[in-house]
């Protein structure tokens, strides 16, 4: 298995994206191919003793680009170099934490959707303390129509039975209220068209339903996905700020901290996207992974493995036989 990194990619990139990419090698004999300017990475992996090799891109997409133009504009790009890859087979997967935009147009350009499928779509994660769930979209598509929800169903249906082997997943629809008759005109469309499908449609849910396991994939359409997304992550940083001025505010709280410190460790690490590495966007012909902009090294390794997963699941082949 070869796993293409965009090592331009990022708010730390080369630095920590060939930490991160030199991590996976490492720990899951994963052969890591990192992509971007030579130059500047056999300065970085001068500071490794476990080589990568290297496809040459001497352009890089900034986060400021146009994603389309981009693209177009920018062939010799690590995000472009590194999706031409995936489309010839030298490569199983691609993993980028460069501009989102730009890595979803790359993907819908090069590789294309899978038949039938009218949009991809972003999915992320939430996992343990909380069940597994798998929430999308996440950013791919802000405006939708309910039967391209049904798809993200259809998809997040296939990501979960076979990558988690979840059977039969039960599936949710994020609304303000889980009666049929509650949400917007796109939500109770979208739920009259998941009632006829041969999914395990369990009907609307709330968004304090998504850490509650009450259902294995939750979908709704990409502005609404972006923001409870951006939510969470805010909530986390939230939580541990307050901790943190608690256990400082008074002398008997730093002396409890001493002896909870493993399990605030626990709890912080839970809470860091860091953690989850990446999300995969379904829809697309072939394994593509997009990381947090501010992914660290142990982010971009975590992001790695997730393609990896895909790839050894063959979700792309079991995503073109579950989309109707």
């Amino acid at each position: 298995m070869r796993i293409a990194l965009d090592a331009m990619g990022g708010d730390h990139a080369p630095s920590d994206v060939v930490k991160g990419g030199v991590a996976a090698a490492h720990e899951q004999g994963i052969e890591v191919v990192l992509v971007g300017k030579r130059s500047a990475l056999e300065v970085e992996l001068r500071n490794h003793r476990f080589d990568l090799p290297i496809v040459d891109a001497s352009e890089v997409v900034g986060f400021d680009d146009p994603p389309v133009r981009a693209v177009r504009h920018k062939q010799d790009s690590s995000i472009v170099v590194g999706m031409n890859l995936l489309k010839r087979g030298d490569v199983s997967a691609l993993v980028s934490a460069g501009n989102s935009g730009a890595v979803m147009a790359a993907a819908l350009l090069i590789l294309g959707s899978i038949d039938g499928v009218e949009r991809p779509a972003l999915g992320f994660l939430f996992t343990p303390p909380w069940p597994t769930v798998l929430l999308l979209d996440v950013g791919a598509n802000t405006d939708c129509k309910p039967r391209q929800l049904v798809q993200f169903a259809q998809m997040g249906n296939v990501y979960m039975g076979r990558v988690f082997g979840v059977e039969r997943p039960r599936i949710g629809l994020l609304s303000n209220g889980e009666e049929e008759t509650k949400g917007n005109l796109m939500v109770r469309e979208s739920h009259r068209l998941l009632k006829d499908t041969n999914l395990n449609f369990v009907g609307n849910v709330e968004g304090k339903d998504i850490v509650k396991g009450t259902v294995d994939v939750v979908v709704t359409d990409g502005f609404t996905g972006n923001v409870v997304l951006k939510a969470n992550e805010g909530l986390g940083e939230y939580i541990l700020l307050s901790l943190k001025q608690m256990i400082t505010s008074r002398p008997h709280f730093r002396i409890a901290a001493f002896f909870l410190e493993p399990a605030l460790r626990a709890f912080a690490k839970r809470l860091d996207y860091a953690e989850y590495g990446g999300v995969p966007l379904l829809g697309v012909k072939g394994n593509v992974i997009v990381a947090h902009g501010r992914s660290d090294t142990n982010a971009i390794k975590n992001a790695i493995f997730i393609a990896k997963q895909a790839e050894e699941q063959g979700v792309v082949e079991a995503m073109k036989m579950g989309i109707t």
